[in-house]
């Protein structure tokens, strides 16, 4: 197994294709889309010749499951080329994102994994082409299927997008997009919720967002039934947080089903030490925070009342505790004879119940 993948690898990294993998040279490619202008030259994938796997692992710090991924990205590269397509280099100014977002992010911050991402490519540069189309509507310009991480990182560092461009209609493109976020399992419960919403709001059937998102029914009703319960606002505040699953979220929107509970929650976000917590920790504070058990409020004293509506008592009902709590001023005399007057009462209405019984 780890054989086959340093195989894959060598294909992506050193130079040449796996063993058995017909070449894809340069002269074989197809032409690209004839709306690009000037026409970009395309890119090599491979690395410098004589490069090893064991090179490009040890420089890359791949982990085990890094590079089953990229294996299977190399697999796919490969398989595009096969088919005729081009890899070209694209000013990533020119291209937009897909208009369905998948995405979470607070105040446009860059999360840790985007971080890592520019470390690698500024390292290594760009290893896997993302996927393009046209745009329809904007002449000269492109829009993503999928690599939107990729060409965030090359704007922040001001080189070229290495892509492929493909032509797409609007439901291939969210196939594309989901299909990728899908197999590199970097999307968030709550940001495949969002997405399935914004699909649903696009007017996409259920179908096709099913699809997209590689969830059954079922689940699908699930993601939809959280962004229903919790405010846009709370999902965007909190963020990702990829370490909350399924259950908390929508135990979150079971937390959040009265006005007072929305209300509370809000106010939280605006707490100074929430915005600077990472995203699991914002979900955490807004889950603790409502699931504290609420204080209840005393009940409003009754108010005793000579006949000048003058209050010269107040009756407490607290839960199955009651008291009575006379005012100030009031005759210590008086309150003698209230007292012998209640037991009085009490006897007599303990004797009344005894005999009915």
């Amino acid at each position: 197994m780890a054989g086959s993948r340093k195989n894959e690898l060598r294909a992506l990294f050193g130079g040449g294709l796996a063993p058995g993998a017909a070449a894809a040279p340069e002269a074989q490619l197809a032409p690209k889309p004839e709306t690009e202008s000037p026409a970009p030259a395309p890119i090599p994938i491979a690395g410098p010749a004589g490069r090893s796997a064991a090179g490009a692992v040890k420089a890359m710090g791949l982990s085990l499951n890094a590079m089953t991924r990229e294996a299977e990205e190399a697999r796919l590269l490969r398989q595009a080329l096969s088919e005729g397509e081009r890899v070209i280099a694209i000013q990533p100014d020119k291209i937009d994102s897909s208009f369905v977002e998948d995405r979470l992010r607070l105040d446009d911050q860059d999360d840790e994994d985007l971080a890592a991402l520019i470390d690698s490519m500024r390292e290594s540069g760009q290893q896997v082409p993302v996927l393009l189309r046209n745009h329809p509507e904007k002449p000269d310009r492109y829009q993503t299927a999928y690599g939107h991480r990729r060409i965030r990182a090359a704007s922040r560092l001001g080189i070229e997008v290495k892509a492929i461009v493909r032509s797409l209609s609007d439901d291939e493109l969210v196939l594309a997009q989901g299909k990728e976020n899908a197999e590199r399992r970097n999307l968030s419960f709550i940001e495949r919720a969002v997405f399935a919403k914004n699909l649903l709001a696009g007017g996409f059937d259920r179908k096709v967002i099913g699809e997209a998102l590689s969830v059954q029914k079922s689940e699908l009703s699930r993601l939809l039934q959280v962004v229903e319960a919790v405010p846009d606002a709370l999902i965007r505040a909190i963020g990702a947080a990829p370490k909350a699953g399924r259950d908390r979220w929508m135990k979150l929107g079971e937390l959040l089903t009265s006005k007072a509970a929305q209300a509370a929650a809000m106010a939280e976000v605006s707490d100074t030490d929430f915005r600077s917590s990472a995203s699991d920790d914002r979900f955490q504070q807004i889950f603790n925070h409502l699931s504290k058990p609420e204080k209840r409020q005393p009940a409003e004293p009754v108010l005793l009342k000579d006949s000048k509506g003058k209050v010269f008592a107040q009756l407490h009902i607290d839960g199955k505790k009651s008291r009575i709590e006379f005012a100030a001023g009031i005759d210590r005399r008086f309150v003698d004879e209230a007292m012998k007057t209640l037991v009085q009462q009490y006897d007599a209405f303990v004797s009344a119940q005894s005999s009915k019984g």
